[in-house]
């Protein structure tokens, strides 16, 4: 642990902590109303996004891999622990949420953190906008403070919800919801370093209270006030059937809280010049989440907008965000009272303009313009995300990823019959077009990936040479830099066919990882040692005491220069345009 913390406080000085005492306390500021309004949105009480924020925030801080980032609930997960908490209920979002810290802990220690950053862009666009767009949906009752609408699972369920109560619109809510939304735009525009959604949050507040009273649905009407007291520590009631029940959505949890918080970190390192350790963060991450349901508080992950506002406040170390997890227990243990008082309206704009600045238009627009298969990608997520769920969108997105990549990936792969060029003595396939190719050695340029979707074409290509005769087999496998397993049992599968009729398979230039492939899986042994050569000449020199002469005699194919003494031809010309050939038994 000492060397845990040592590591990201080295240097540290009194006008370091200066600092993060400034940025922590205005990032707790800015995080109390979005610590609200995530958690009532999620289908659960506001007191829980502020025991959220206040635990993960303190132990990513503490453990995490990434100086400025601060954790607690986001809107990404919205849409995701609403419909766990619809389907399974408070305490089993809960459990899910403990098992997802499990997970991302595990991928930490197993160091899997790198294997994310891979995760497609399109797919990462199409749910951050789907899920932007079921924010801003969610918040519409509440803006207009409609009255009788039930939340549903669907999309188009709540739309319709939305439509049939459309006539029962409170002038109150929704002129509260404008005040807010408005002084928060205002204040983004010409108050920058002011949180807005404080200032908004506080203007239609006191609006409310004073000219309006009791004329808005208020978080203390709706939930019953928020307690002034720490969450009491509780252990969830695990169950082998609850495990398998509840792995689903843990695995989602999972999936998008270790995603996000490690693109909030490389958000941080682009705006700080830091660099972050992202399997640290795992581990930071998977402990935050396995304690926090302990103390009733819902998943939570890196918030990119509250670990800007950090950073941009003067942030130095993880201090500051250790300070903003502070502030937020001093606002839970003695002004929660007042925040009773927030209406319900004020903070719809609030989620609204997270939802707006989270949409990634930009990337989405740039995306669609290619029309590429990226684009469908990135649709399919989107529209699977807002018409179904997240899980699906997820999925479908990545598992048109892989089909369409496969399909580039077998484009890419290609599996080229060559000989040698008797003149620049460099391997080609331009004199197959010639006819000159030896009817007992057949060469392969393999270029690409040798994986389960690229080994058709090798192996109906050198069937197709063993049918005819071929002696033996040479792959020239320089340019192949990865091999699986399928790949290998393709080959298994190839030396086994040729050595029953009699050839023999060689191997030039094979790269590092397909040789440890082949040497783990037995088949470099099986192949035989003397028959992998460093280059193609080599193996072309091996080949050729390999061949049987009798078949050699009269051949008038001169693939290679030897084949004229192989073959008893003197000399190989061109007259006059039409190919002469003089053999040691013709006449003159």
């Amino acid at each position: 642990m000492k060397v845990l913390i040592d590591s990201r406080f080295q240097g540290y000085s009194f006008g370091h902590l200066q600092k993060d005492l400034t940025a922590g306390l205005i990032v707790g500021i800015v995080a109390i109303p979005l610590a609200l309004a995530f958690a009532i949105a999620s289908g659960v009480k506001p007191e829980y996004g502020l025991y959220t924020a206040i635990i993960a925030g303190f132990l990513t801080s503490l453990l995490g891999g990434s100086r400025f980032s601060i954790s607690g609930p986001t809107g990404a997960f919205i849409p995701v622990l609403f419909a766990i908490v619809m389907q399974y209920g408070y305490e089993n979002l809960l459990i899910a949420g403990f098992m997802a810290g499990i997970i991302i802990l595990l991928m930490g220690i197993l160091r899997l953190g790198a294997v994310i950053q891979y995760f497609p862009k399109p797919v990462t666009i199409g749910f951050t906008a789907g899920i932007a767009v079921i924010i801003f949906s969610g918040q519409i009752s509440d803006f207009f403070g409609l009255s009788e609408v039930k939340k549903r699972e669907l999309f188009h369920e709540n739309m319709i919800e939305i439509y049939i109560s459309m006539g029962s619109v409170n002038i109150y809510s929704l002129l509260t919801a404008a005040i807010c939304l408005a002084t928060i735009l205002l204040a983004n525009r010409f108050m920058p370093k002011i949180p807005g959604a404080l200032l908004g949050l506080l203007a239609s507040t006191l609006i409310a209270a004073f000219l309006y009273p009791d004329q808005v649905a208020t978080i203390g009407s709706k939930f019953g006030g928020i307690p002034s007291a720490l969450p009491q520590f509780q252990i969830p009631e695990l169950s082998l059937n609850k495990v398998f029940e509840l792995m689903a959505p843990a695995f989602m949890i999972a999936m998008l809280g270790s995603v996000e918080s490690l693109l909030c970190a490389v958000v941080a390192d682009g705006m700080a010049g830091s660099k972050h350790n992202s399997n640290r963060e795992l581990v930071g991450q998977g402990i935050a989440n396995m304690v926090t349901p302990l103390f009733g508080g819902i998943p939570a992950t890196g918030a990119i907008a509250r670990t800007a506002t950090n950073i941009k406040n003067g942030a130095v170390s993880p201090i500051s965000g250790l300070v903003h997890s502070l502030v937020l227990l001093a606002v839970l243990l003695f002004l929660t009272p007042y925040a009773s008082k927030i209406p319900m309206a004020s903070l719809a704009p609030i989620l609204m303009v997270v939802a707006w600045n989270m949409s990634e238009r930009k990337e989405f627009t740039h995306i669609l313009k290619t029309k590429s298969y990226d684009s469908v990608i990135m649709l399919a997520t989107f529209l699977l995300t807002v018409l179904m769920d997240l899980t699906t969108g997820v999925i479908f997105g990545l598992l048109i990823s892989f089909i369409l990549f496969v399909k580039q990936m077998k484009t890419i792969h290609s599996v080229k019959k060559v000989t040698t060029d008797s003149i620049s003595k460099k391997v080609t396939p331009d004199r197959l077009r010639e006819g000159a190719d030896c009817p007992q050695i057949s060469m392969f340029t393999l270029e690409g990936p040798l994986f389960f979707a690229t080994t058709q074409t090798l192996e109906e290509s050198v069937e197709a040479e063993i049918r005819i005769g071929s002696k033996v087999i040479l792959l020239r496998m320089s340019k192949v830099p990865y091999l699986d397993t399928s790949g290998e049992a393709v080959m298994e599968s190839l030396i086994i066919r040729i050595r029953r009729e009699g050839g023999e398979l060689l191997i030039s230039g094979i790269r590092k990882q397909p040789i440890n492939i082949l040497k783990k899986t037995g088949l470099y042994e099986q192949i035989g040692r003397k028959n992998f050569f460093e280059h193609t000449g080599q193996a072309i020199g091996y080949a050729l005491t390999r061949l049987d002469e009798n078949k050699c005699k009269g051949c008038t194919k001169f693939a290679f220069r030897e084949c004229s003494g192989l073959s008893g031809v003197e000399t190989r010309s061109s007259t006059n345009g039409k190919l002469m050939i003089k053999t040691a038994h013709s006449a003159d």
